[in-house]
């Protein structure tokens, strides 16, 4: 098969825990093949921010390395997702004449448009817009189902999500890892890279909330009409169910660790274990629920929520969800395609290959490499983190 009909992608996820690379190829009418991984301990990152410059690179660095590794070239550009407290999302409105002397909307009208809802967001300083999806349009005051482009009218207008993170942090993420050699193409949040491969277009277009249990962190996306329509990070994690069994079973940070995946296994109480984890876990869901009604949709998901994450990896997490959020919940489970050998397991590598898959379907300059390809041969292939 020719070059021309293959594309390579690669997508670095810095999570606070750590730090993953995914190596992509595609060739037209064929599933995409991860054709490297690279993984290492994240280190001199807090909270997805760098606190340790040295640190941050060497890690990075490890983990690009043996991507490359796998790969067997170097990665010269990449996506690179941006996740941490910084991360927020903000629904601002916009509105604009239409400008053309025949009525007819076009995409000076939509660029106008995104332009007058940015300036209505308020406190931007020291903040950079990162992502932006418009979630309704409205010409002459009603409600347009899809692009409004081609039709005709005066007046249009536009409620449209922005997600933003400190202007600081994002410069020093992306510089760290161009002065490792490779260019940032374009920086994506994380959740709505997570969201790319982690849950379906029917989920998505329902109505769905995708939650990572990170270490430090806990993401909540919430889809819609196969768009995110909102989006919140809170500043606890995985993390603090580990130091609450330490602290409550008087045992060390890495036995914590290993029992709060793994189960007490007859070596401590059981039922206290669980206690101590519920209750953290409970706190969390309080939290996303509180995030649920302030946007109304609490016990309105049809889809549920799909959790992924080191942290949804703790036992009884999908029971205590449906519980605490009324909803239906699943953990997700890919099976990701590895170059035809062993599959990636881990729900904790979704983000980094959500960001690959992201750049696949960017505009190339090759003819050939068409978005509708790639998506068509996604349909199925994405089936296996479905529950």
């Amino acid at each position: 098969m020719s070059s021309r009909t293959k594309r390579i992608a690669t997508g670095i996820d810095i999570g606070t825990h750590a730090t993953r690379v995914v190596i992509v190829e595609h060739s037209r009418g064929e599933a995409p093949v991860i054709i490297g991984t690279g993984v290492s301990e994240t280190r001199g990152l807090r909270h997805g921010y760098i606190i340790n410059k040295v640190d941050a690179s060497k890690s990075i660095g490890n983990a690009i390395l043996n991507a490359e590794k796998m790969a067997g070239f170097k990665i010269k550009n990449a996506i690179l997702s941006v996740g941490g407290v910084s991360l927020e999302s903000v629904i601002s409105h916009g509105a604009t004449t239409v400008s053309r002397a025949s009525s007819e909307v076009s995409e000076t009208d939509l660029r106008k448009l995104a332009h007058d809802a940015e300036g209505s967001i308020p406190h931007l300083t020291n903040k950079r817009i990162i992502h932006r999806t418009p979630i309704r349009y409205r010409l002459d005051n009603k409600e347009v189902l899809g692009d409004p482009i081609g039709m005709t009218g005066t007046k249009l207008d536009v409620k449209m999500l922005f997600i933003t993170c400190l202007e600081q942090h994002l410069n020093d993420i992306i510089r760290t890892v161009e002065d490792l050699g490779v260019e940032v193409d374009e920086v994506i949040p994380s959740p709505i890279a997570a969201g790319q491969v982690a849950l379906n277009k029917k989920q998505r277009a329902v109505g769905c909330a995708l939650v990572n249990i990170g270490a430090e962190t806990v993401s909540i996306a919430v889809f819609e009409n196969d768009i995110p329509i909102s989006l919140q990070i809170f500043p606890i994690g995985s993390t603090d169910i580990t130091n609450d069994i330490a602290l409550g079973l008087k045992i060390p940070l890495q036995e914590a660790e290993k029992i709060k995946v793994s189960g007490a296994e007859g070596v401590y109480p059981k039922k206290k274990l669980d206690e101590i984890i519920e209750a953290r876990l409970y706190d969390i869901f309080e939290l996303i629920d509180a995030h649920l009604k302030k946007i109304g949709r609490s016990g309105l998901l049809p889809a549920g929520v799909v959790l992924t994450g080191g942290g949804a990896g703790v036992a009884t997490i999908e029971d205590l969800a449906k519980a605490v959020l009324k909803l239906p919940s699943s953990i997700a489970h890919p099976a990701i395609s590895h170059g035809g050998k062993h599959p990636v397991k881990d729900s904790s590598w979704l983000v980094a290959y959500g960001l690959a898959v992201y750049a696949l379907q960017r505009p190339s300059n090759t003819a050939e490499d068409g978005f509708g390809d790639i998506l068509d041969t996604l349909k199925n292939w994405v089936k296996p983190f479905l529950p």
